[in-house]
Order: C-alpha cells, then sequence, then structure tokens
C-alpha cells in the first residue's frame, strides 16, 4: 500500500452498523492536506487572480469560420474575458438578481454546448455569488423543464438551437423564469413568443449593452458559499441537485495540483485543453476552473462530434479529457487503420507495440521505453491528436482495461483514468504516470480526501479481509453540501460526515482502487442466489468481440440473459473466416453469431471461475449501441435498468420462453 498512509484504524461491527476498513489518504497528503492559498475564497477569486497573473494570455478561443470554412482559432485574453464578464454581470444584476444576505442567491441557468459565452457566464455569475445551474445538453425539454421549475432558475443563457426547447418549457417554468438569453440573436418570432408570457428575451449583443451605465458593487463571497447546483443524470427517477461550494472546488483544485507537482506534471500557463466534454458536468467544470487557475487556455470544440479529430489537431491541445466511449472510438479508429494498412504496416506496428509495452511492464517510462518506436512508429498516433498532447484522463465510466494499456503504449502519452462522482467534486481518485500494475484501476486518492470501504455482508463484500472490499467511503471538502430540496437524500448518503458512493471498491496491494460493483445492482434469482449484475457485466466486458453487455435476470426466473452490442470488426471478421455473408445489421440476426458470441461470453466465465447460476444462458445481438436517443444511457454512459426493461421486455421475454 505505498501510495497510500493509514490515518485510522478499521473497525468491526456495531450498533447495526456493518465493520469498516481502515481509513487511508494519498502518500502525497502524509503530511497533510495542502494548505489554503491566500486570498482564494470562492471560484471567482480563482478567475480573478488568474487575470491580475496573466492578464494577456490566451483563455477562451474558438474556430473562425469565414465563408462557411472553420480556420484558426481566435482568442480572447484573461483581460477581455475579465470585462466582457463584468458586463454581462451588471445586466443580470440589473434584472433584479443578486446574491441574497440570508441562505442563497438567485438562480442562473446555462444550457448548450461549451463555448466561450457558457464559461464567460459562469464567471459572471461567480462573481455576483448567483447560482450557476446548468441545463442538460442531452436530456431534452423534459429535464430542461423538470430542473428550470426545481431550481427556481430566473434567467438562462442558451445557444441560439436551444433556444426554441426553451420556450418549449412555457407556460411550466414561467413561474420563475423571467428572462432568457441568446449566446447569438434571436428572431422575431421568439420575441413574439417570448412576450405572450411576459418574458424578456435578449441576443447577446443587447444582453451585453442592458446596464451600460450600471456598475453594481460585488458582494463578499464566503468558501461555505454554494456556487453551483449540479443536477445529475441519474439511472432512476428526475435529476437530483448536488449543491457544490466554492470550498468543495477550491479544495479539489488543490488537490490534483499537488498530484500533478508530485507526478513531475504540473500545469503551466502554456498548456491547452481541448473543452468538449459538457460543462454541464462536474468532470469538465473542475478541469477548466483548474486550467483558469493556472492562466492556461481553453480551446472549444464546434460541437459536432465528427468534426471533433479536425478541431483536435488545430488547437493542438497539451492535456485532453475524455470519456471511454471517445478513447473506444480512438481505439477501434487506430486497429481498423493497422489491419488495413498490410502485411508489413501492420506487422511493424505490432512488433513496436509488444516491444515498448514489454519494456512499460518492466518499468520503463513510456517516453524512455522505446525512443526509436515512438519516432518511427507510434509518432503517428501523437500526430492525430494534435502533436502535443502529454495527458489523456478518462473519467465518469469504466475505461475497458485492453483500451487502457493499448492507448498507454501507442499514444506517446500518459493515459491515467480517474474516478469520482458529482457529489466528490469529480476527481476523487486517479491512476499514476507510469505505472502499468495500476491499469484496470482507477489509482489511489487524490491528496485531499480519506477513503475508507464499508463492509456490505449482503453481497459477501468484507472491509476487513486480507482482501479489502466494501462501499467506498469519501470524506474530506471536496464533498458536496447536500441535495438541493431533497434533505431525505441527503441523510441517506451522507453519515457522520462520510459520503456513501455506492460504488464496491477493492483495495489493491499498491494502494490503488479498483471498482469491481455497485451496491445497488443486486438481485436475487428464483433458487436464492444473488447476483452482482455490474460485476457479473465488468467481467463479459472483457470479451474483445463485443462493445457492450446488459445482463437481466429476476427472483421468478432461475437463470441470467443478455442483451450484447458486438463489435462490428469483430464480428464482421467472424463471419468472413467462417464464410458467412451478410452486413452488420443480417449477421446479428444469425443464429451461428448469436452461438459464437454465447461461446465467446462462456469462455470467458470459465476462465473467471463464475458460478454455474452466473453464466449467461441466451443472447440476444444488438447491431444499434445503447444510446441516450432512447433514454437506454445516462450522458456519462452508465446503463439506465428500468429504461432497459422497458424497452427490450418483448426480447427478454422470448428468450425466457425459449430457454426453457
Amino acid at each position: 500500500m505505498q501510495n497510500v498512509v493509514e490515518v485510522e484504524p478499521g473497525r468491526p461491527a456495531a450498533d447495526g452498523r456493518p465493520s469498516v476498513g481502515p481509513t487511508y489518504r494519498s502518500a502525497f497528503a502524509r503530511d497533510g492536506f495542502p494548505p489554503p492559498v491566500p486570498g482564494l475564497d470562492s471560484c471567482y477569486d480563482i478567475f480573478r487572480m488568474a487575470v491580475e497573473k496573466y492578464p494577456d494570455n490566451r483563455m477562451l478561443g474558438h474556430r473562425e469560420i469565414v465563408d462557411g470554412k472553420a480556420g484558426a482559432y481566435v482568442w480572447k485574453t484573461y483581460r477581455e474575458v475579465f470585462d466582457i464578464a463584468s458586463k454581462i454581470g451588471n445586466s443580470i444584476r440589473s434584472c433584479g438578481l443578486a446574491k441574497l444576505v440570508i441562505l442563497q442567491g438567485s438562480h442562473c441557468g446555462i444550457y448548450g454546448a461549451n463555448c466561450p459565452e457558457w464559461i464567460i457566464t459562469m464567471e459572471a455569475c461567480n462573481a455576483h455569488g448567483i447560482y450557476c445551474v446548468p441545463l442538460y445538453d442531452t436530456l431534452g425539454a423534459g429535464a430542461v423543464e423538470f430542473i428550470l421549475c426545481h431550481a427556481e432558475v430566473e434567467i438562462a443563457f442558451a445557444e441560439e438551437k436551444k433556444i426554441e426547447l426553451l420556450l418549449k418549457t412555457l407556460p411550466k417554468s414561467n413561474e420563475f423564469l423571467k428572462t432568457i438569453v441568446s449566446f447569438g440573436k434571436v428572431t422575431q418570432e421568439q420575441k413574439e413568443e417570448a412576450s405572450k408570457y411576459e418574458l424578456s428575451i435578449y441576443s447577446w449583443d443587447e444582453f451585453l449593452s442592458l446596464a451600460a451605465d450600471q456598475e453594481f458593487d460585488l458582494p463578499d463571497k464566503e468558501k461555505t458559499d454554494i456556487c453551483t447546483i449540479m443536477y445529475t443524470s441519474g439511472t432512476t427517477g428526475d435529476p437530483k441537485g448536488v449543491l457544490i461550494s466554492n470550498a468543495s472546488i477550491i479544495c479539489l483544485i488543490a488537490g490534483v495540483d499537488r498530484l500533478l507537482n508530485r507526478v513531475n506534471e504540473k500545469l503551466a500557463e502554456s498548456d491547452v485543453y481541448m473543452s468538449y466534454l459538457p460543462l454541464a458536468h462536474i468532470f469538465d467544470r473542475v478541469v477548466e476552473e483548474l486550467f483558469i487557475f493556472h492562466g492556461a487556455s481553453i480551446g472549444f470544440w464546434r460541437g459536432d462530434v465528427k468534426l471533433l479529430v479536425e478541431d483536435i489537431g488545430v488547437l493542438k491541445p497539451t492535456i485532453m479529457c475524455a470519456v471511454p466511449r471517445v478513447l473506444d472510438r480512438i481505439f477501434s479508429g487506430l486497429q481498423a487503420k493497422i489491419s488495413s494498412g498490410g502485411f508489413i504496416k501492420s506487422t511493424l506496428f505490432n512488433l513496436a507495440y509488444k516491444f515498448k509495452k514489454f519494456r512499460m511492464m518492466r518499468g520503463a517510462k513510456h517516453d524512455e521505453a522505446a525512443a526509436i518506436c515512438d519516432k518511427v512508429v507510434f509518432s503517428k498516433v501523437k500526430e492525430g491528436l494534435g502533436g502535443n498532447v502529454r495527458v489523456i484522463l478518462s473519467g465518469a465510466a469504466p475505461l475497458a482495461t485492453h483500451v487502457e494499456e493499448y492507448l498507454r503504449v501507442v499514444t506517446c502519452a500518459h493515459v491515467l483514468q480517474g474516478y469520482g462522482l458529482t457529489e466528490t467534486c469529480a476527481g476523487s481518485f486517479v491512476s499514476l504516470p507510469n505505472q502499468m500494475s495500476m491499469i484496470g484501476t482507477v489509482g489511489p486518492p487524490v491528496p485531499n480526501i480519506d477513503v475508507r470501504l464499508e463492509s456490505v455482508p449482503e453481497m459477501d463484500y468484507d472491509a476487513l479481509a486480507s482482501t479489502a472490499r466494501g462501499e467506498i467511503c469519501i470524506k474530506g471538502e471536496t464533498l458536496f453540501s447536500g441535495y438541493y430540496k431533497r434533505e431525505d437524500l441527503t441523510k441517506e448518503v451522507l453519515i457522520d460526515g462520510w459520503f456513501h458512493t455506492g460504488d464496491i471498491g477493492e483495495w489493491q496491494p499498491d494502494g490503488s482502487m479498483k471498482i469491481i460493483d455497485r451496491k445497488k445492482n443486486i438481485f436475487k434469482l428464483s433458487q436464492g442466489e444473488y447476483v452482482a449484475v455490474e460485476n457479473l457485466e465488468n467481467i463479459y466486458g472483457l470479451v474483445s468481440a463485443i462493445d457492450s453487455i446488459w445482463i437481466y435476470g429476476n427472483s421468478f426466473e432461475s437463470f441470467l440473459v443478455s442483451v450484447v452490442n458486438p463489435n462490428k470488426e469483430a464480428l464482421e471478421s467472424w463471419a468472413a473466416a467462417n464464410g458467412i455473408s451478410g452486413d452488420f445489421e443480417s449477421l446479428c440476426q444469425n443464429p451461428k453469431a448469436k452461438e459464437y458470441i454465447l461461446g465467446e461470453l462462456s469462455r470467458i466465465g470459465k476462465e473467471k471461475k463464475l458460478k454455474g447460476f452466473e453464466f449467461i444462458k441466451d443472447v440476444h445481438l444488438e447491431p444499434v449501441p445503447f444510446d441516450m436517443d432512447r433514454d437506454l444511457i445516462t450522458p456519462t454512459y452508465k446503463k439506465k435498468r428500468p429504461q432497459l426493461l422497458k424497452y427490450y421486455q418483448g426480447v427478454i421475454d422470448q428468450m425466457y420462453k425459449s430457454a426453457k
């Protein structure tokens, strides 16, 4: 456990509470957590201090469109952004919004894809102590209407194409919503629609000059003040409003900063970040706050995933954050390119890969393991990511082990996997550079929290066993302040200052954490056997011939069935080798293809020594990936199990009927 230090021993079960393992913190916090920065008391101070220190640095950039074509990135400096944010802040105040003396500030919604105006609006809210309430760009009008009403949003900023969706929330949202501001223009029709509800609506330029002759004093801000209500997508029920304080974000930044410094990857004002992961999620929000803290540059994508690679090539970022689905696409694209490159090129690539991987597994740093291979072979991969990327951080969902290992070798960058929740202000764990033993884990804790495991007896997870397993519990200043208007839910997860994540973890010998299960994803089969379904999905997910799997069972049935998204290249390759013709969709309907996938699932089940009832007895091959359009997954790609069951109910019934 060299990467953590024990700060408190474990204790046995008592008074109806389960046993807990020892409390650990990062070895980088052996002598205490990072001290506070003088004068840094709020998220506004992060921005203010950066403007004072780096006024002429490039802050926010976007690609200029000339004659319908995207050109180079054009930039606003920290001083320029500050001036615009000041005008927006005064205009917001002129609409009657303010930080109230008692308890809370007014609420401002922001709706749309990442862009400079998003950050400018956020900084204007931070300056005046107004709660920033991101509206989900991916959940549609239903969730937007819920958040507008639940958070009592009084003014909402939105990109042009989202204005219509905002107007569709009327009249329900109109109880609180009085002003809409477009990041671009507003049509005459939209003005007429808004006027029906006595709603003010402005273009960005109109709003900038709304309070041209007014100057409002900035209120005092405390660390304990709430700066944002970040709604979690949730796998069931309505979104929950997570109250995040200034202290949470400041503490998170201090911890991540110390971590980067200790592993010699210190952020600098020369660093460049590609902003494309939704700012409505805490992951991207805190990363961008960290970049602002260092006076670094943030470039925005054009909002189209098909153009993302081109945007990366032009921006040339040094740090990239990604979710597994993006990295899976990069992995699949590289695999396809290599296999189509001919025998000599693919052989050279594979030999270089095996050699560099061998050296890295033996402890060599990635940039020293195979310099010639990097220059001759892997430099092309690096150029595909702009040529300057030195750190790729994956979060929001588990990254497949084979993808993480592959990208660590070929990207010529550190590929790190992190773990955190909205309630913990994102990053709570992150794997360390050049530590190949941490592949498949989320690394040790960030040096700003304490962590312990709590036993889950009903799932046979023992936090005091030699291999400690249990529910991950986190304590520290990064924790949220509660769920907005849901004290009942807050009390369920915050017990004696410890946040119960609901995720099952296993401490590794080096002090890193491995996520192995989900506490709530457990059900009983008809014979009385409990099934930890998320753990099984992680195991079956090791099959390279599949991209995703949803496993189902219930207390009326004695066996498991599943719906699988096969890997297109793998299935087509298998079909070609076995003389089976047809496109991908027809292959998914072919009984022989089903037998092949079932065989692969059984093979991994035997390899991992699963119990008989944990084997899958039937499978449905689904050519269309689980997606948000059908409400089958959350924006962070977690499965929505009730919705999956509703969507595939007929398929499930048929599989059980056929298998009996």
